[in-house]
């Protein structure tokens, strides 16, 4: 068997997560400022919470605070859950996960699949609320539990520094001079920014995030109403884009009938966010080249009934 073959025979799932493809957007690019985005999608997990799950449970593993016996437990609003459950019925841990009853219900079944018990909390505290209960749980029996808290763990920000900002810097052949992504437990954007500073400090760094405290970009947070993660750092973009959920839908039909990318809401409101900044660099004549994330695929919100319009 040739080396190539035993390589490919020997890759086990957790692998797979990482070096994801950085495909063209050609509707939100303008002539000299082209618009490309990281497909997170591709993930085994199918989306960009794959990289922090891993790389908090392997942290865990390697602290002594994971070990068979242990329930990994954690809020999520559903991306990183699945990841948690996928990698974690891999290696034979059992999950339990807090996450808002609204979540869709793609989300649940796949959670369920992966076997994670599932506590749903009210949907009008959202993502809080699931973080609440947690706590609570928690703290009532924290021998049962390794507790990640992906909202407060740097693992998962050192995740985004590790492999997602490198994997840009490479891919863009350092090209890029802008890096936009939404906000929710600040991982991604955390992580990138903070490796750009490092290799790139002249690309600008610009968070995304819901217009309004009631909104509908599932996995992101309104900061100036939400509770703030332990990793947010609100002195490190450069400035912020606020999407209007309903414009995050538009694109996401957009982008399925147009591009033929079916991407779920947080990723499309990235599209949108870096669209009006290659928009506003054409506008002054300049030459640009803008990065952002498509955080996961659209099937996990197909009975949505904004794709219907």
């Amino acid at each position: 068997m040739s080396a190539v073959a035993q390589q490919l025979f020997s890759t086990d799932l957790v692998s797979r997560i990482g070096n994801t493809p950085l495909l063209r957007i050609k509707l939100a690019s303008q002539k000299e400022v082209p618009v490309y985005a990281k497909a997170e999608f591709f993930n085994p997990g199918g989306s960009v919470k794959d990289r922090p799950a891993l790389n908090m449970i392997r942290q865990g593993e390697e602290r002594g605070e994971l070990f068979p016996g242990k329930i990994l437990l954690d809020s999520t609003s559903g991306n990183t859950g699945i990841a948690y459950a996928m990698i974690c019925s891999a290696k034979g841990y059992p999950v339990k996960l807090c996450l808002p009853a609204n979540a869709s219900p793609e989300r649940k079944k796949i959670l369920r699949a992966y076997g994670a018990e599932l506590v749903l909390t009210d949907p009008s505290e959202g993502s809080d609320g699931a973080f609440r209960e947690c706590q609570k749980i928690y703290a009532a029996d924290p021998d049962a539990y390794f507790y990640p808290n992906q909202y407060g763990n740097p693992a998962n920000w050192q995740a985004h520094f590790q492999t997602t900002g490198p994997e840009i810097v490479e891919q863009t052949e350092g090209y890029i001079t802008h890096f936009v992504a939404a906000l929710g437990t600040t991982g991604t954007f955390t992580g990138v920014t903070r490796y750009l500073r490092q290799e790139l400090p002249h690309v600008r760094c610009l968070s995304m995030q819901p217009a309004s405290p009631l909104h509908g970009l599932e996995g992101t947070k309104h900061m100036p109403t939400a509770i703030k993660p332990a990793i947010y750092d609100p002195n490190l973009a450069d400035g912020n884009l606020w999407v209007e959920t309903e414009d995050a839908y538009a694109m996401a039909r957009r982008l399925a009938r147009e591009e033929g990318l079916l991407v779920g809401i947080s990723a499309a409101a990235n599209v949108l966010a870096a669209s009006r900044i290659a928009e506003e660099v054409s506008k002054r004549g300049e030459i640009g080249l803008v990065v952002t994330i498509l955080c996961d695929g659209g099937q996990k919100y197909l009975s949505e009934s904004f794709w219907d319009d």
